[in-house]
């Protein structure tokens, strides 16, 4: 068997509710769904790599993943196929994300160092665990690209990655929203709008689900350079007729912003009660 269908989705190494903020800053319908022990899948309800004009899959699912990752402290991974090939996209951060790809016929086609330096990213095992990755880039006619990110699925269940039945890759985009929809605990994510998107933001704030590190003279710092590096990422994405790293100067521009005036709020807040001496 080779690959037939298009589908993707994304597997963010956090739980939904800390997903959930940056997810609204992508301005796309999504699904999201408890993916195991600390990770979460989003499953994109639209189709924008078959729009006239749109981008492949693999260049979609990577700026999303960047998107996600530049604004949080997890990384991402991308699990996308097509009628051609299958492979990976792994963000974490700043960082040059990195991939591979198998084709249809999951023959390799990607570099053997990729899947060490995924390995490292993701604190897999360097032995047994890297052993079983490397396996997949070399040839093997019983496996075809599905077979492939079914087996980098099967290493990555030692992270604690368990995704419900029937999100599967080789299945197509309908099928994977349909199954991730009829998950007890799955969320709907629909753009609403800046207004809404940034309310959202920051009620995972004053939650505390975006860690600690909002505050403070470390987090100043971070939203600051947030901004300095959203404006070109932006425009950048924006000269390449990029969504998706538009979607991550857009998110770095808003976390960055929030993060300066939240950090100011504060800082007045406490200073107006405390007492004067």
């Amino acid at each position: 068997m080779t690959a037939t269908s298009v589908g993707a989705l994304l597997l963010c190494r956090a739980d939904p509710e800390t997903v959930r903020p940056l997810a609204h800053l992508l301005r796309e319908p999504m699904v999201l769904t408890p993916a195991g022990d600390g990770w979460t899948a989003v499953v994109p309800e639209g189709k924008p790599w078959r729009s006239e004009g749109g981008e492949p899959v693999d260049r979609v699912l990577g700026g999303w993943a960047t998107a996600l990752a530049v604004g949080s402290a997890w990384p991402v991974l991308a699990l996308w196929w097509d009628g051609d090939r299958s492979g990976y996209t792994l963000a974490s951060g700043f960082r040059r994300p990195v991939g591979y790809i198998w084709l249809a016929d999951g023959t390799p086609a990607g570099e053997d160092e990729a899947m060490r330096t995924f390995a490292v990213r993701l604190g897999l095992d360097p032995v047994l665990d890297v052993q079983e990755l490397e396996a997949l880039t070399r040839p093997d006619p019983e496996a075809d690209a599905d077979a492939r990110l079914r087996g980098l699925l099967s290493v990555l269940t030692r992270t604690g990655v368990a995704l419900p039945a029937g999100l599967t890759p080789g299945e197509s985009a309908d099928r994977l929203r349909s199954v991730a929809g009829a998950h007890p605990r799955a969320e709907q994510i629909e753009w609403a709008g800046w207004r809404d998107a940034v309310r959202v933001e920051l009620d995972a704030v004053e939650s505390g689900s975006l860690g600690p590190w909002v505050l403070g003279p470390r987090a100043r710092a971070a939203a600051a350079a947030q901004v300095a590096v959203g404006v070109p990422l932006t425009l950048w994405g924006a000269g390449r007729r990029s969504g998706g790293w538009v979607a991550a100067g857009l998110i770095l521009l808003v976390q960055g912003a929030l993060g300066l005036a939240y950090n100011r709020f504060r800082r007045e807040a406490e200073a107006a009660g405390t007492p004067r001496r």
